[in-house]
């Protein structure tokens, strides 16, 4: 069993998540609204260029993973391309929220979606690797929650950042302000750049897994995940999870600015869920440390559900204290939905390999990373063609009826099913805290003896 990581070494590499929290939700939740508002095209041709440019990401993830697994460097196998990739994610950003001189919805449709394909791919190349190296730096079944708990907490640092600050740097998502959201794509492009080069800095590997694995070919990565049960029903929890989470981020402005008729207290209303987020982060981790991951994602996401349910019942008339009640509720099962996904997939990193010999890291994370593309891809497109065929009508001060009720689907009862089918996923995940234990000591066992018998052949004394 590894040792313990530092606090130093979490916080260096939990920082890494800042900048992919920042720009993956700030396009969840302003990239809707900024080309309907801003760029002028309707919900249905947005809807089209996000879904396109999009859908690359299911090509694009398991060819990243595939390279990072059989990368050779100086550097290891993940961190160069968080070195030589940061700056193009932050270019690839701050193109996305240019308006291009064109007139013509189609022409404005085929640029957003080759612009967004470009983005996915950038990103691609330094977040995928980035999150492969949770299961690298320690294999301890609590730890690895410890080290997820920090680096969500970073995680939804960001979400309360991007939440609140772009709205301050854009004043209001209109076609006159166009040149102020090409500055904000710009300023939290860069600063979403910085972390990464710190996490190059101060993240290692534990040395057995700085080198080249010896990985199977294409075919055999993708037929070890598909019969790695544990990885199989992770990644249908997460995709649901990931469909669940961008619904809410791209509906949420809506609902408070046309249902609830609170756009002035918007800045509120996200940080206090953001912020009870943070605060619950220890919370989780110890109701996981006393049951297990599995009971601590099904009891946070279970209450979660309940809490949409219920806000995306309020009425404008709705007292502002009991609002703040509910984003407090709301900001704890939050926190779960956060941190206990990342935590219990990387524990199926160590059943593939005690069952194949080798191990996967890239490939399993290209996928789970495909997975969240997969449902932003679905569920982006899906929230806005509701508000299409529901009726509304863009930088309108009011909303008719229909349109509120498409926004109260899409806020409530929509986001608590699929919270439901990840919990039914989950109650069948297989591994639990003791038999990850005998798998990892079983492994230890065995790459000693795989250290003895190297060290037997290079004439190295025992």
């Amino acid at each position: 069993m590894t040792a313990k990581l530092s606090r130093r070494a979490k916080w260096i590499y939990g920082s890494g998540d800042l900048g992919f929290s920042l720009t993956n939700t700030i396009l969840n939740v302003y990239f809707a609204l900024f080309l309907t508002d801003v760029v002028g095209v309707s919900p249905a041709i947005a809807a089209v260029a996000i879904f396109v440019g999009s859908t690359w990401d299911y090509i694009n993830d398991p060819i990243v993973g595939y390279i990072s697994d059989r990368t050779h460097s100086r550097w290891g196998r993940r961190r160069p391309f968080l070195l030589f990739g940061a700056l193009p994610f932050a270019a690839a950003f701050t193109l996305l929220w240019w308006r291009p001189p064109l007139e013509s919805p189609i022409a404005l449709a085929i640029y957003y979606a080759l612009v967004f394909a470009l983005y996915d791919t950038a990103a691609t190349f330094v977040y995928m690797p980035y999150f492969a190296l949770t299961p690298e730096m320690t294999d301890d079944y609590d730890e690895r929650t410890s080290l997820t708990s920090t680096r969500m907490f970073f995680s939804i640092l960001g979400s309360l950042v991007a939440f609140t600050l772009p709205l301050a740097v854009v004043d209001g998502f209109r076609a006159d302000h166009a040149w102020r959201v090409l500055l904000m794509g710009g300023i939290f492009g860069l600063v979403s750049a910085l972390p990464l080069f710190l996490v190059f800095w101060g993240a290692r590997e534990r040395p057995e897994f700085m080198e080249k694995q010896a990985t199977a070919g294409w075919r055999e990565s993708i037929k070890a995940t598909s019969q790695n049960r544990p990885f199989v029903f992770g990644l249908v929890m997460f995709l649901f999870n990931g469909v669940t989470m961008s619904i809410i981020q791209v509906v949420l402005l809506y609902y408070v600015k046309y249902v609830v008729l609170r756009e002035a207290q918007s800045d509120l209303i996200m940080a206090t869920i953001f912020v009870v987020a943070m605060l619950a982060l220890p919370l989780w981790e110890w109701i996981s440390r006393r049951l297990n991951k599995r009971w601590a994602y099904i009891s946070g996401i279970a209450f979660l559900a309940v809490v949409l349910l219920v806000l995306s019942s309020l009425t404008p008339g709705t007292d502002m204290f009991f609002i703040l009640v509910l984003c407090v509720l709301a900001g704890i099962g939050v926190s779960a939905m956060h941190v206990m996904p990342w935590a219990i997939i990387p524990d199926a990193i160590e059943y593939g390999e005690w069952k194949t010999g080798q191990r996967h890291e890239g490939m399993f994370y290209s996928l789970i990373t495909l997975a969240q593309k997969i449902a932003t891809s679905v569920a982006v497109p899906l929230a806005l063609l509701v508000l299409q065929f529901t009726g509304y009508v863009p930088n309108s001060l009011t909303q008719p009826a229909s349109a509120i009720f498409g926004i109260r689907m899409v806020a409530g009862p929509i986001p608590a099913f699929m919270l439901c089918m990840g919990i039914l996923f989950t109650l069948l995940f297989p591994l639990g805290r003791e038999n990850f234990r005998e798998i990892t000591r079983e492994l230890e066992a065995r790459r000693a003896l795989q250290r003895e018998a190297s060290d037997a052949n290079t004439g190295k004394p025992a």
